[in-house]
């Protein structure tokens, strides 16, 4: 029978959970109940591995022993911060991409309206005893909203923009879609959308290829009132360049639940420019994927892609060569 090594403890319901999930093609084996000496077994065992970060929950000398494992599936869409170098190279490695999509998707519309009709603004403008009834505030119909990123947030997030009747606009890496897009790229063509852009959504993975990709000269591209929304990770886009950016143009809009430096992945929050003193920034705490059931629908996106390897079909998700940063 084959077995699935899961490194983190998933609880009692999770538990259930993944053993109806697999439905008998595999026998879960929990790693924090067990000894040394069965953990080593369990590894060298396993079919595949479940994991949120190996670099945390495998023990020193505990990841050269998957090597028979036909698959090590993360719980999360972003593995960045994970040492995925680690791992046995010949074992393919997936992410959870488009587990949690829906909810994403939603954050950066809520974010993107919040901007468009400063919500923020006049808010604190009314606590203020500012009653500022006829400054304009904005209408995103008939706008475009391009995607830098167009996997299953990129996707969840267009269909919410279309539904506010705005053009979509998208880049991924192939240059193809089957979702319903206005105009799509790849990354070769960022300088081709970003001009149209009224509102830009970062949703692409951190890979050495992404990293710093929106800098000084890609914001310069930007309409003056553009809105930007970043879900992804905070490192996509020149802190500097951006926090200059906003000085400069008041009118432009910065939506940041992604961040620089992070608890769960640096250990700490920090910034290395004071963007929540600008009036033209939104700001949340990376909790965009944060709402009720939102484990459970990472487990069944996860054990859906497990399933296919036990079926013996290709699994999706697969981390690229390019990606890990670790």
């Amino acid at each position: 029978m084959p077995t699935l090594a899961v490194t983190f403890e998933p609880g009692r319901a999770s538990r259930a959970l993944i053993r109806d999930l697999l439905a008998g093609a595999a026998t879960p084996v929990w790693l924090t109940g067990l000894d040394d000496q069965a953990r080593a077994a369990a590894l060298s065992a396993a079919t595949a591995i479940l994991a949120y970060d190996t670099g945390k929950e495998l023990r020193p000398g505990e990841p050269a022993l998957i090597g028979n494992a036909r698959l090590v599936q993360f719980m999360t869409a972003g593995v960045d911060h994970i040492p995925l170098s680690q791992l046995p190279p010949h074992v393919p490695i997936t992410n959870n991409g488009g587990a949690y999509a829906d909810a994403m998707a939603e954050h950066a519309l809520a974010m993107t309206l919040a901007a468009a009709k400063r919500l923020l603004i006049e808010h604190n403008a009314l606590i203020a005893g500012a009653f500022n009834q006829f400054v304009r505030n904005r209408t995103l119909r008939g706008k475009t909203c391009g995607i830098l990123g167009f996997g299953g947030i990129g996707a969840a997030t267009a269909r919410l923009m279309r539904g506010l009747d705005m053009r979509v606009h998208a880049i991924n890496r192939s240059g193809r879609t089957g979702e319903a897009v206005d105009w799509i790229g790849t990354p070769d063509d960022l300088a081709t959308m970003l001009p149209a852009a009224d509102v830009l959504v970062i949703a692409a993975p951190l890979t050495r290829r992404t990293i710093g990709i929106i800098g000084a000269a890609e914001l310069a591209l930007m309409k003056p009132d553009a809105i930007l929304v970043n879900l992804a990770r905070g490192e996509l886009v020149d802190e500097a360049a951006l926090f200059a950016h906003l000085q400069a143009h008041k009118n432009f809009f910065a939506c940041i639940d992604a961040w620089w430096v992070e608890p769960v992945r640096h250990g700490t929050f920090r910034m290395d420019h004071p963007f929540l003193t600008l009036p033209n920034v939104i700001g949340s705490p990376h909790n965009s994927a944060s709402v009720p059931g939102n484990v459970d629908a990472a487990l069944r996106h996860a054990l859906a892609n497990i399933n296919r390897v036990l079926a013996g079909e290709p699994p999706h998700h697969v981390v690229g060569a390019d990606e890990p940063m670790l």
